[in-house]
């Protein structure tokens, strides 16, 4: 098994505060404890930070995602957001505190009977802690849309939209609450190199624009590359180049419902276990 190293080669964060932490998290399915989905599962996620999690398919990681929201339940262990212990509440109990958790579905998720302007202003609609006036809510709607260049498509529906257009506006929906937490799972699924890219840099945008925290579920090596070497640049609109250290992005790598890396990208690359090494691509020239 490989070896879970802590992040030493990123930005400090350790006296930043918790955003979403794991306890040695347990899920299991249909009372199958011979194969958890989750086996003993623990980090700490602190404000400011951003987080790769690499892993072959069925290695727990969409689970994770779920769990953190309360939409999986661990059968063992805690969870614990904005540093409330929400392992056993209720789905009553965790509406408030999900509604500072910005969620990327896979394959976008969006309402097909619903068009843009109102997949988007779903959560502003439905989400009681959120508290936004009526009159603020179709300016903020537009704000959104306006950050993933989509303003114009308000009127359409989800199947008149590309997939690329369809990932975008379940983005804008994720972030049209400003929350301070954002989890993407796999946002650049079955989309082409260009479109990834696109996708890749708006996270980066909304990461540097908001100063927001995100984990992120991704398949791609060169997702994690862009998010760990660019930041956005609000004065050219464009992503420029940082240090190795330039970004606070961690890496994790998911084996069989297991935690076997943690670390910085510098320390990701350098590790020799087979399994990890095999999520490790010689990173390409991200064109910004």
């Amino acid at each position: 098994m490989a070896e879970k190293i802590q992040p030493t080669g990123v930005a400090d964060t350790s006296d930043a505060a918790s955003l979403l932490r794991f306890e040695n998290v347990r899920v299991t399915f249909d009372g199958d404890d011979e194969k958890p989905a989750l086996n003993g599962v623990s980090f700490n996620v602190r404000r400011g930070e951003t987080r790769i999690l690499l892993g072959a398919a069925g290695s727990g990681k969409t689970v994770l995602l779920k769990t953190a929201m309360g939409l999986e339940c661990a059968t063992g262990g805690r969870v614990f957001l904005f540093d409330e212990d929400v392992t056993h509440k209720s789905e009553r109990e965790l509406f408030d505190i999900r509604a500072k958790v910005g969620m990327l579905f896979q394959e976008s998720a969006l309402f097909d009977s619903m068009t843009v302007a109102q997949n988007v202003a779903y959560p502003l609609l439905n989400q009681k802690a959120v508290s936004m006036p009526r009159d603020k809510m179709e300016p903020a709607v537009r704000s959104s849309l306006r950050f993933v260049e989509l303003e114009g498509q308000m009127g359409k529906y989800p199947s008149e939209l590309s997939g690329g257009m369809r990932r975008r506006v379940a983005i804008a929906r994720a972030v049209v609450t400003n929350p301070p937490l954002l989890l993407y799972d796999s946002p650049t699924a079955g989309l082409d190199p260009i479109t990834a890219h696109t996708i890749m840099a708006l996270i980066v945008k909304e990461r540097d624009k908001d100063n927001t925290t995100a984990l992120v579920v991704t398949h791609r090596y060169q997702d994690g590359n862009l998010v760990a070497n660019f930041r956005y640049n609000p004065n050219s609109g464009h992503l420029d180049p940082v240090g190795p250290d330039g970004t606070k992005t961690i890496f994790m790598v998911m084996k069989e419902g297991k935690l076997v890396f943690e670390g910085s990208q510098t320390e990701l690359e350098a590790n020799r276990d087979p399994y990890v090494m095999k999520f490790v691509k010689q990173p390409q020239s991200e064109a910004a």
